[in-house]
């Protein structure tokens, strides 16, 4: 508004409040003149909260067209005409971590991911085993032995001696290089699998702690409002001017208020220790806090976008695709089993007093019944599994991402109803009653009532924020991609 503009108001004010003034003293007295004898002392208080609610009701129309043309913005214009319960800063002595931190310290420290490290470690050993040929034999023997030792034992007798080395066929141990290679790839995945789905869950209890803290801020806000009111109210009573009535009522609703910080208390204490746990590393020396807000950023998603994401880095996908390249290389190892290796041996024999011999031999296996029948099959049975696995698993991803999006959406759409200025509405409905209260205008359970209207209103607020990023998580979730800015 312009200068001239504000003059005006100025003006009006006061003849306003002068004249209401005078209405009330003419309404409670029958006297025309302002101020009465008897209400000499309240009707500064009643001019000003008459005063007051012109205000707001003048006000509030001018400013309506300039919010209307603002009605995009960002939701921290309403977020600002509250407490700061949401931008959180940690306690002095714990160490203030972000969600950037938090990934960084889970990546590096959480159990479940350094057992299922361990899982690849033991697939890369079956890669050297792959690698290895068939060790030669070698045997020694001796004839010539006399059975009846009543003889000379030692009489000469005949020594020979032998090597042998088996030759795999068919290409055997490169197939088998192969598939251990495939399966190796297939543990890596899955380890992408866990580290997909823990760290999704790591900051879903992060944001956790944040809406726990949130409401814990509130709670003692209004508590501290709470108390005000109490020892407002215990003033009036020992001046006479209300019952002490209002004032026990006060004292029985603060029970509540108390419960509430305690709930808030607990369930912050246990969000931030289940975030604890979930870092990993050790327990006792995680003292730390959390930094940061649930405040969203704006985000347009369509479906065809999230869903090319999803196939393109959805790592169970990737596994079931990796399964049935296993399934392939599993195939071609059994059809190369079928083949009979080639055994190749010689040796000598040293015959006493006529020389020695040599000998040369070469052996192989007739498939006349096993030819590797079985495990041919169950390498076939596994490449069909693995194939109805990658169907069922792409159908999941079209529709995790249909859920997702569906929701984010909605939750989206719960987060904009807040930027009607519900927001800054609830904190004037409880500043007017509470000096309504104090100019004897109202009573104290309007206060009570705009108190919990407040803190409801508000206790939703961070809710839908919590919910709103849990959904956007949910979509991080279905399509593997990392979303936030």
């Amino acid at each position: 508004m312009s200068q001239r503009a504000n003059d005006y108001l100025g003006n009006y004010l006061r003849r306003f409040s002068e004249h209401s003034g005078s209405l009330i003293c003419r309404g409670r007295c029958g006297s025309s003149r302002f101020p009465c004898c008897r209400h000499r002392q309240k009707s500064p208080r009643a001019s000003y909260l008459a005063g007051l609610l012109l205000l707001t009701l003048t006000v509030h129309p001018l400013l309506a067209q300039d919010k209307s043309s603002g009605a995009s913005k960002s939701i921290n214009a309403d977020i600002a005409a509250m407490p700061r319960a949401q931008q959180q800063t940690p306690p002095p002595g714990k160490r203030p971590i972000t969600i950037s931190d938090a990934v960084s310290i889970f990546l590096q420290q959480n159990l479940l991911l350094v057992a299922a490290r361990y899982d690849i470690d033991t697939v890369d050993a079956e890669k050297l085993t792959a690698r290895l040929h068939p060790n030669p034999e070698v045997s020694v023997g001796f004839s010539d032995i006399p059975l009846n030792f009543r003889q000379n034992f030692v009489k000469p007798q005949t020594f020979s001696y032998g090597i042998s080395q088996t030759l795999e066929l068919g290409g055997k141990r490169r197939k088998r290089i192969d598939a251990a290679n495939v399966d190796s790839e297939v543990a890596r995945a899955e380890f992408q699998i866990v580290v997909w789905q823990l760290t999704n869950d790591l900051k879903k209890k992060f944001y956790a702690v944040l809406l726990a803290q949130s409401l814990l801020n509130l709670a003692k806000e209004n508590q501290k409002t709470f108390a005000e009111i109490i020892k407002h109210t215990a003033e009036l009573v020992q001046a006479g001017e209300i019952s002490g009535l209002d004032l026990t009522r006060l004292e029985v609703e603060k029970l509540k208020f108390d419960t509430d910080i305690a709930n808030s208390e607990r369930d912050y204490e246990v969000a931030i220790r289940d975030l604890r746990v979930t870092l990993g590393g050790d327990y006792r020396a995680m003292d730390i806090d959390v930094a940061g807000t649930l405040d969203p950023q704006p985000y347009e998603f369509s479906f065809a976008e999230m869903r090319d994401k999803a196939l393109a880095a959805r790592p169970d996908l990737r596994a079931a695709q990796l399964s049935e390249r296993a399934a392939d290389a599993s195939i071609r190892l059994q059809d190369a089993q079928r083949i009979p290796d080639l055994t190749l041996g010689g040796g000598i024999e040293q015959v006493p007093l006529s020389g020695n011999t040599y000998n040369f031999g070469v052996g192989i296996p007739l498939p006349v019944s096993n030819r590797n029948q079985g495990e041919r099959a169950k390498a076939l049975i596994q490449r069909m599994k693995a194939q109805s696995q990658q169907q069922l698993i792409a159908n999941q991803v079209l529709s995790d991402v249909d859920k997702a999006l569906v929701a984010f959406e909605t939750q989206k759409r719960r987060v904009e109803l807040y930027r009607t200025g519900v927001l800054t509405k609830v904190n004037d409905i409880q500043n007017l009653t509470e000096f309504s209260l104090k100019a004897g205008e109202s009573s104290t359970l309007d206060l009570l009532d705009a108190i919990r209207t407040r803190r409801e209103t508000l206790a939703g607020f961070y809710q839908a924020l919590f919910d709103y990023q849990s959904s956007l998580l949910d979509l991080e979730l279905a399509t593997a991609t990392p979303l936030q800015k």
